[in-house]
C-alpha cells in the first residue's frame, strides 16, 4: 500500500492507523523508518514531484512477500526542515528478518522509486541533480 500526502506526513498519526489496522494480522514485529528532512546547505526545506503509476508500479514487487506486509507513504510538493517526506514500516513474523526487508525496501526505494527532489532556497525550487538518478528507459536525467 502506498499513500500519498501533500506536503509533510503526519507520521504519528499515520503510524497509529497502520498499527490499529494490522496489529491483530499475525505479525510479531511493525518496524518503521521515518525521514526526515535535514536543514543541509541552509536548505529551508525538500520538494518533490513523483509519478504515481509509476510508483505503485515500482512498489508491486513488494506487495506479494510471504509474511511480510510493507506500507510506505511519501510526500509531494513541499516539505519544510523537520518535517516528514517519506515513512514506511514492515510487519514481519520476527524482528530479524524485518530489518532485513527494511533494509533492502529503503534502498531500493532511494535508488529506483519514481521520485524527483528539489531543494526549497530562498523560497524557490532548485532541482537536486546532485542527488537525483536516472529511471531506466524514463528519457530524463541522462
Amino acid at each position: 500500500m502506498v499513500e500519498i500526502f501533500k506536503g509533510g506526513i503526519p507520521v504519528v498519526d499515520t503510524l497509529n492507523r497502520w498499527y490499529e489496522e494490522f496489529k491483530l494480522d499475525g505479525f510479531g514485529a511493525m518496524i518503521p523508518f521515518i525521514g526526515i528532512v535535514r536543514p543541509d546547505n541552509g536548505v529551508e526545506g525538500l520538494s518533490f514531484d513523483l509519478y504515481l503509476p509509476m510508483l505503485n508500479e515500482w512498489f508491486k514487487k513488494w506487495t506479494n512477500l510471504k509474511d511480510v506486509k510493507i506500507i510506505m507513504a511519501h510526500s509531494f510538493g513541499d516539505v519544510m526542515v523537520g518535517e516528514s517526506s517519506f515513512l514506511c514500516v514492515v510487519f514481519t513474523r520476527h524482528r530479524r528478518e524485518g530489518f532485513k526487508y527494511l533494509e533492502e525496501f529503503v534502498e531500493d526505494f532511494k535508488a529506483n522509486a519514481p521520485i524527483w527532489k528539489y531543494d526549497l532556497i530562498n523560497g524557490k525550487r532548485v532541482f537536486a541533480s546532485d542527488r537525483a538518478k536516472p529511471l531506466p528507459q524514463a528519457g530524463i536525467l541522462k
